[in-house]
């Protein structure tokens, strides 16, 4: 059992995927990090100084803590319930960068991939006959 899990688990598929997945988490941390600390606060600017990570409803209040609340982690804090919508918005703007790295990744290793030219029809040997038959009537 151990050697076939081996087998497995050395394959050229398992091990790339490994790899991918490494690379990936490592994408993600600075894709979050381009949308949070750069792509993020200057949106916020220009909408009149927003700070997206800190954009919630309170949908409880805290027991230890009256409202409103500074920040989110102040609302969490004092116990209150939040829906975090600013977070959610860095969230998706997040995804979308990724899916379309990922989109153009994909775009460029198609563009790599020479397309095989197509192999010449073969003629099956029947329809050579016949037409060398309809050539020698012809004559």
């Amino acid at each position: 059992m151990f050697k076939e899990f081996k087998a497995f688990a050395m394959r050229g598929n398992v091990v790339d995927m490994a790899v991918g997945i490494i690379i990936g988490a490592a994408f993600g941390a600075i894709v979050k990090s381009l949308v949070d600390d750069v792509i993020m606060p200057p949106i916020g600017l220009l909408l009149g100084n927003v700070d997206f990570s800190n954009l919630f409803i309170v949908l409880k209040d805290g027991a230890e803590v009256a409202p409103p609340y500074a920040s989110v982690a102040a609302a969490q804090a004092a116990g209150a319930v939040t829906l975090n919508y600013g977070l959610f918005i860095n969230a998706v703007v997040s995804f979308t960068i990724v899916a379309f790295a990922v989109f153009l990744l994909i775009r460029a290793i198609n563009k790599l991939k020479a397309e095989e030219p197509a192999a010449p029809e073969v003629t099956p040997e029947d329809i050579v006959l016949l037409r060398e038959i309809r050539d020698a009537l012809k004559k």
